[in-house]
Parts: structure tokens; sequence; C-alpha cells
């Protein structure tokens, strides 16, 4: 099973709708652009939100074992995905990267999440 890189890469904030619908909250997302977790396979990365993982892991797995063309042609690079968190009021994207060995995959938060299988080899 591959290991899955996922890094921060857009946050969203909608204060209109937290100030007319949320309770106040403090640290309701403490992710930041550029922040990267590494998941080895099912298991939660230390730090990742509870919630993004959920909505993320089922494309984790799929890219650990190799899965690719997960939105049928949607996204340039067959072996990606872009994926969202599902906090209505701050989303999150992220990019998420398989790979063997030598390359991980990668997820990114922002708005969406995005997962691709090719990716340089570096260290962590």
């Amino acid at each position: 099973m591959k290991k899955i890189r996922i890094t921060v890469m857009r946050m969203a904030c909608y204060k209109d709708l937290m100030e007319e619908y949320e309770n106040p909250m403090e640290h309701a997302c403490d992710m930041h652009v550029g922040q990267v977790f590494i998941a080895n396979g099912w298991e939660k990365p230390e730090g990742l939100c509870e919630s993004a993982w959920q909505s993320m892991s089922p494309f984790v797995m799929t890219l650990a074992h190799g899965g690719t063309n997960i939105y049928e042609g949607w996204m340039k690079n067959e072996k990606s995905a872009m994926i969202s968190c599902n906090d209505g009021f701050r989303p999150v994207s992220f990019l998420r990267k398989h790979s063997n060995k030598c390359t991980f995959y990668s997820l990114r938060f922002g708005c969406s999440f995005a997962v691709a299988n090719t990716i340089k080899p570096q260290l962590l």
C-alpha cells in the first residue's frame, strides 16, 4: 500500500453564512495553506481534522491501492482528484497523489482536495 501526502491547497470562509447560521466558535479549523500530512493507509494523520479525514479517506484508500481515474475524465491527471472537506462555513481543499516507493500521494487542503499519483520523489 502506498503512502499519501496531503497538502492544504486553499481555504474559504463564508462569513455571511457563519453570522446567520453558525453558533460562535473558536478554532473551528486550524489548517493553513501549505500544511502537509502523510497518511499511511487507513490511519488518519496526526493533526488532521476528523471531519476532513472522513471526507477524504475513501479517496486516500483508492489511491493507496493504486486506483486511478476517480472522476472518469474530469481531471487532467487521471491519477488525481480534487476534494473538499464537508464544512459548509469554511471548506478546505485537498490535493492527493499516490505513488510507489519513491513517490507519495498528495492531498491538498483548500476549498477542495486533490488527489494524484505522480509526484517527484522527495524526502519527507
